[in-house]
């Protein structure tokens, strides 16, 4: 009783002493006063305003109001796969990866260490007077465009090919960045970018994607709604055009489309420089007056590259827009600063009290590391991994080995605890195994000196590890990739020749185990190499443990689980023009003839046995969910996670459906021996196929769903032995 009658009289005095500073606290102005609704605190700061002042307030780099005490905020910021461009954060593995692991908890995870470390910095931003770019809290991530076509250099920045899976990925980013506090953003995610963006990027400012109604509804847009219902805080509206509207003029797609019809609430900002291309790329305006009312009047609130926004000024005068449409955008802007805690007291927003400690904590490296092991891909394994730690030598060669440059990929920050993937095999190796290395080939050049010295040494070694394949000097973002000869997109799709000729070589030179491991952000033609090589990892841009991840899989502290999220074609001759938008021969979805590496393919070292697929309800019915359960075993010798698919098949008689189509998908450990049943809840929803009108609808006939753990394509039984077992199920 003692104990109880103190704690009331401690949470009575904290009270008193809450009332108190409450009723202390008058601030000078009614929007710096927290206890007044969001609307009233922002209508009154907009009344404040000169027009000239609320215009720079909707540029990404909003300058200082002094006289009401508001500090400059820059609006600019990246966090792609940890805090970018901004010092020392936690690297994680490229977009591209974090899509390989099939694994939303991970990314809920993940994604809230960077909203924690985005907090952190941003209060010592603060206290140290950085204001500028890439120090604020709108966070221009995630990237949900689809990878549609394996050209595409900025196509790592996505989770790949499919809508469902970026869907589902997407949503669970954006929920950990943003925080699950009622009042505050921990940080704002950003949608990005509207819509139909994949590519190419030599003509991202001028070109004009046609897509179809069907390809809208059943491609193109799933993921962005999908964002706006996990209530993602910003959309970046596109450089190009879609269907003949510049994307960031377009009230079709801004206003009518995601405002009013899908419901979204937070502000929209522009891609950067994307209202210069309205006007100089697309030509549909005349001057950059024009172009300014365009993108206010079709829904953009923030203006990020040069200034535009400003001649909005001269745009009111001229009758193109009213100040009331200005005021009106500049509050739906407002709200997300606000939202944020930027116009509390310090202390009032609970993310106040995220600290130093968070950033490239040994919590968040761990983090990176479970990460890098998901995502990575065996593609190839004739027996010979893992390797034995205990192994006598071992020989490393490749430009890949000893560069942190293939750990990165693009939008990415740093830290003074890059692994490379050398230093994580010696770190995990035996200290006595003989561990040789050399760079042997250049990533992309031949060499000039004719002599060498470098396939000889594979020569006496147990094993060979070369360390091959592309960096974000290959492939990118138009002006980032330096090496690239088409602004960052892989024209020529294959491993460059040199690679190709240095693999063919050392293989005549040993006959003991060679293990290719591959970095890169898209697919890669392996087909001239995969005949000499014993098994294949493809590693993507793991981030700042991809050395040790990488290790642990060579040396079988974790078998391989990372799944393909984007097919591999066996070679571009497959896929349609790279300027044609139609989904039709694109992706697992729509392809004619299977490609080389199949969308949800991973190999493992264990093995798995799927039996007893069962589901409710024999009847798909409009209302009601489908549950399936599958009995899962692990028949291999060694612990190993599996990610069981689910895809369904349409009825034959409905020649517009997919092949298949993702509708779940999910993680489950397993020991050697062990089983369980894993159990799918598929709401009827995910049954429906989309109409040429782009409407989704139900149609009467015999769906086939499989569940396995690869998509259920001839190509993937070849490589896996496998065959995916499914059950049907009828729609009346």
């Amino acid at each position: 009783m003692k104990i109880l009658y103190f704690f009331l009289i401690a949470l009575f005095v904290s009270a008193c002493q809450t009332e108190q500073k409450t009723a202390e606290f008058k601030p000078e102005h009614p929007f710096l006063d927290y206890r007044l609704p969001l609307d009233e605190r922002v209508n009154d700061l907009v009344s404040q305003l000169t027009l000239e002042e609320k215009v720079q307030q909707m540029m990404y780099g909003t300058p200082a109001i002094e006289r009401l005490g508001i500090p400059a905020y820059n609006w600019w910021n990246e966090c792609l796969h940890g805090v970018a461009r901004n010092g020392r954060a936690t690297v994680f593995p490229q977009a591209i990866g974090l899509g390989a692991t099939f694994d939303d908890a991970l990314i809920h995870e993940i994604s809230s260490a960077i909203g924690d470390e985005a907090r952190a910095k941003f209060a010592i931003s603060q206290s140290i007077g950085n204001r500028g770019l890439y120090a604020g809290l709108t966070f221009w991530t995630p990237n949900v465009n689809i990878f549609r076509d394996p050209r595409w250099g900025r196509g790592q920045e996505t989770y790949g090919e499919d809508p469902y899976l970026t869907s589902r990925i997407g949503s669970a980013f954006v929920k950990g960045l943003q925080g699950d506090d009622p009042n505050y953003l921990k940080a704002a995610a950003c949608a990005k970018h509207f819509v139909v963006h994949s590519g190419p990027e030599r003509d991202r400012h001028v070109f004009n994607a046609i897509a179809s109604p069907k390809d809208m509804s059943e491609t193109y847009l799933p993921a962005f709604k999908a964002l706006t219902e996990a209530g993602v805080e910003g959309f970046m509206c596109a450089y190009n055009r879609t269907n003949d509207e510049a994307c960031c003029g377009s009230s079709a797609l801004l206003t009518g489309l995601l405002r009013d019809e899908w419901g979204f609430k937070g502000y929209i900002t522009s891609d950067c420089w994307a209202l210069v291309d309205i006007h100089v790329g697309h030509k549909i305006t005349k001057s950059p007056e024009e172009s300014a009312a365009l993108a206010l009047k079709s829904g953009v609130n923030l203006n990020c590259g040069s200034v535009y926004f400003p001649y909005l000024v001269e745009a009111v005068k001229q009758g193109l827009v009213t100040e009331a449409e200005v005021d009106a955008s500049l509050k739906t802007l407002l709200k997300t600063r606000f939202k944020l805690g930027l116009f509390d007291p310090a202390g009032m927003n609970p993310y106040d009290k995220v600290d130093s400690t968070v950033i490239n904590s040994p919590e968040h490296r761990e983090l990176a590391a479970k990460a890098a092991r998901e995502s990575m891909v065996l593609l190839k394994n004739d027996g010979v991994l893992p390797l034995n730690k205990n192994i006598r030598n071992l020989y490393v060669v490749g430009p890949n080995a000893g560069t942190t440059e293939v750990l990165l990929g693009n939008y990415y920050g740093v830290s003074s605890n890059m692994v490379t993937f050398l230093e994580g095999i010696v770190s995990k190796a035996s200290s006595g195994t003989t561990v040789e290395y050399k760079q042997g080939f250049l990533l992309d050049t031949p060499k000039v000196n004719p002599v060498d010295w470098s396939t000889g040494g594979a020569k006496d070694t147990d094993a060979t590890l070369i360390f091959a394949g592309l960096s974000g000097l290959l492939e990118g973002e138009e002006g980032e990739s330096i090496s690239s000869p088409y602004l960052g997109d892989r024209l020529d799709y294959g491993l460059p020749n040199n690679q190709v000729d240095y693999i063919k070589l050392i293989s005549t030179v040993t006959d003991k185990p060679l293990i290719l491991v591959l970095t890169g952000g898209s697919p890669v033609d392996i087909s001239e190499v995969e005949p000499f090589v014993d098994a294949i990892i493809y590693a993507w841009y793991p981030g700042e443990e991809g050395g040790n991840a990488l290790a642990d899989i060579v040396f079988g502290n974790f078998s391989p689980s990372g799944r393909l999220p984007i097919s591999f074609p066996v070679s571009l001759s497959q896929l349609p023009d790279y300027d044609n938008y139609s989904m039709e021969g694109r992706t697992y979805r729509y392809m004619d003839s299977d490609p080389a590496y199949p969308f949800g393919f991973g190999l493992s070292y264990t093995s798995f046995e799927y039996s007893e697929l069962a589901a409710n309800n024999a009847l798909i019915k409009e209302s009601e969910d489908i549950t399936l359960t599958v009995a899962l075993k692990n028949t291999g010798t060694s612990v190993g996670e599996e990610v069981s698919q689910v895809y369904v098949s349409y009825p034959g008689e409905y020649t517009d459906a997919p092949n298949f189509a993702l509708i779940d998908f999910k993680r489950t450990l397993l020991k050697p021996g062990e089983e369980k049943v894993v159990e799918f809840v598929i709401p009827a929803e995910r049954f429906k196929m989309v109409d040429k009108e782009g409407k989704f609808v139900h149609r009467k006939g015999t769906y086939k769903v499989f569940v396995g753990g690869a998509s259920p394509l001839k190509r993937c039984e070849e490589l896996t032995g496998k065959k995916i077992s499914f059950i049907e199920l009828n729609l009346e």
